[in-house]
């Protein structure tokens, strides 16, 4: 415990500050730096502050901590792997319900986060391409429909303190915390934040573990950078290591597996090796915030989830829609109290979950109705009917548009693909800083690769077809075998029913797009709120469609808006709006008049 409470201290020390204070830490530039690639917009933002839970509103709501991990495949003791070194995870496991069964939307982050705050597809928001802000012909924010809200604004609106620690990488935020909106979030940038929710306020935290991204498989510190870019992500990848790296046993390359779709050689080795040392200090990270939960006596009142945003940041699974890209590891701990009926501590749940699933069951935990536009479902109650498909995407990829759509069931997967002669293995910049793939491209030009491994290297064709049972690394088309034809009509069938079910705003052109968020290449201004009375009290409105609004009285914090104000003679209150995407309105102040009554 004592060691667990120096690590307390310097978390403190490195994110310190006021609540609704964001310091620039060595931390945050070098993420901002690898994240962005090259300057994108800003929009402005700042903390925001929740009231205290109005009448109404439920007694009894869980306390909900969310963990994310960056670029993870199931690779967990708990879930079978039997290199990976994760004491941790396992306990948690052991005290929840492991799901090995999760798929995202997308294998890569932005689009797939996008898609886990909204609840919604990242095709039907115009979150889809990787990235908004690093766009060649300029960057964007993404103006989803008015309708949609992030969930933990929502969780705010129902009275929970909601905070967020390292990322936010919505498409319509920077990458950054407090890059906006400012109503979602009650606090930024601090792991332990729920000490300065309201009394007896239940809260909502969602940790992001950036140790185990894709730029940690990079050379590390102390090898000869190719450039400034790669020194930075050699230097994030440092500070997020410090004070972990005595919890590392190093990974021995010679007992890692191999899947068939590389080559066994010293550069593939050392690449998943390294993978497998970042979870642990992942899993060490985790288990520090497990010991902070107990300590606070929490963990009787906390539901923990942790997951990852997608798959491994390795190639061909990270960016890809094989299962290696979009199948990540699920744990839920209920506390017993609060565990659904039909799942004991220690079970496996196999049933398919989306990541738009996992918005909707936290709204349920919470006691939320569900709104109408969320695409997900919640898989909280067991008894519940399974969904029987799942779906992803893949848009533009830094500067390369590969448009691609996947449908999976429990045993097949279905890949469209609307550049057939693009293979996946095309060169990306980021992705080739990687020593493993410089290395699988250089064998693939040397023609040192078998059959299995030159695939990923030639053109795809326009659909796919996998027998997940018989050929689960995805390695087989069949679409054309004629023994599979029933099977194919059905996963066509299940896209096609999906189309009508969710838009895909990629039929439209990104740059089309773009100039409908951005008339002229002009981001839009949320219109300012006004002020009326009504019986209720104080109302505020923006005429901005789907507009969020936060106000703060006498200079205080900023509070979500969501029911009219109570009226008190010679108060002074602050508004302002944001409509996510568009730029925050103007703030507006209301007095009311000291002869009011």
């Amino acid at each position: 415990m004592n060691s667990m409470r120096r690590r307390w201290a310097q978390s403190d020390r490195l994110n310190s500050g006021t609540r609704g204070q964001v310091g620039f830490t060595p931390s945050r530039i070098l993420i901002f730096a690898i994240l962005c690639g090259i300057s994108g917009p800003s929009p402005s933002g700042s903390s925001a502050e929740t009231a205290p839970p109005a009448s109404g509103h439920p007694v009894a709501q869980p306390n909900i901590l969310l963990l994310v991990a960056e670029d993870m495949s199931p690779r967990v003791g708990a879930f079978g792997d039997t290199v990976a070194r994760t004491p941790h995870l396992d306990r948690l496991a052991s005290e929840g319900v492991r799901f090995p069964n999760v798929f995202t939307t997308a294998g890569v982050c932005a689009p797939s986060r996008a898609a886990l705050i909204l609840g919604m597809h990242q095709i039907s928001t115009g979150t889809q391409h990787m990235r908004t802000s690093t766009r060649p012909g300029g960057g964007y924010f993404a103006v989803p429909p008015p309708e949609a809200k992030a969930f933990p604004e929502l969780l705010r609106r129902a009275g929970y303190f909601t905070y967020q620690h390292h990322k936010l990488d919505y498409q319509f935020s920077g990458p950054l915390s407090a890059s906006g909106p400012f109503t979602i979030w009650d606090a930024e940038d601090n792991e332990g934040q729920w000490a300065d929710r309201e009394s007896g306020q239940p809260f909502f935290g969602m940790i992001n573990y950036m140790v185990t991204h894709e730029s940690g498989l990079f050379e590390p510190l102390g090898t000869w950078p190719r450039g400034v870019f790669h020194f930075l992500m050699q230097a994030m990848q440092a500070y997020e290591r410090w004070g972990w790296t005595d919890s590392v046993v190093t990974t021995d390359p010679t007992h890692v597996q191999i899947p068939p779709y590389y080559p066994d050689m010293p550069e593939v080795r050392a690449a998943i090796a390294r993978q497998y040392d970042n979870i642990q200090i992942m899993d060490a990270q985790v288990g520090d915030i497990l010991a902070r939960l107990e300590h606070d006596h929490l963990t009787e009142s906390t539901i923990v989830i942790w997951t990852a945003d997608h798959g491994d940041g390795l190639p061909r699974a990270k960016r890809d829609l094989y299962d290696a890209g979009i199948r990540v590891p699920m744990i839920i701990r209920w506390p017993s109290a609060l565990r659904p009926e039909g799942l004991r501590a220690g079970e496996t749940d196999e049933r398919l979950i989306s990541f738009v699933d996992l918005t909707a069951t936290i709204l349920s935990l919470a006691g939320i109705a569900l709104p109408e536009h969320l695409q997900g479902q919640d898989f909280s109650d067991p008894s519940k009917p399974a969904r029987e498909f799942v779906f992803a995407s893949r848009d533009r990829i830094d500067d390369t548009v590969d448009r691609q759509r996947a449908v999976r069931n429990e045993h097949f997967k279905y890949i469209r693909s609307r550049h057939p002669d693009l293979p996946g293995g095309h060169p990306s910049t980021f992705r080739d800083n990687l020593e493993i793939m410089r290395a699988l491209h250089r064998e693939f030009a040397a023609g040192r690769l078998n059959a299995d491994q030159r695939r990923w290297f030639e053109a795809p064709g326009e659909e796919r077809l996998f027998d997940l049972d018989r050929d689960p690394f995805e390695l087989r088309d069949v679409s054309r075998d004629p023994d599979y034809r029933d099977e194919l009509e059905r996963m066509r069938e299940a896209y096609a029913e999906w189309r009508t079910r969710v838009p895909d705003w990629s039929d439209e052109a990104e740059g089309r797009m773009v100039e409908r968020f951005q008339p002229n290449a002009q981001r839009l201004q949320t219109d300012a709120p006004s002020f009326s009375r009504n019986a209720n009290g104080l109302v505020l409105q923006s005429a901005s469609p789907g507009a969020s609004i936060g106000y703060r009285i006498e200079g205080g914090r900023w509070r979500l808006y969501d029911q009219p104000l109570p009226l008190e003679r010679g108060r002074r209150i602050e508004a302002r709006a944001i409509r996510y995407g568009w730029e925050e309105s103007a703030t507006v102040d209301w007095s009311e008049p000291e002869s009011h009554r």
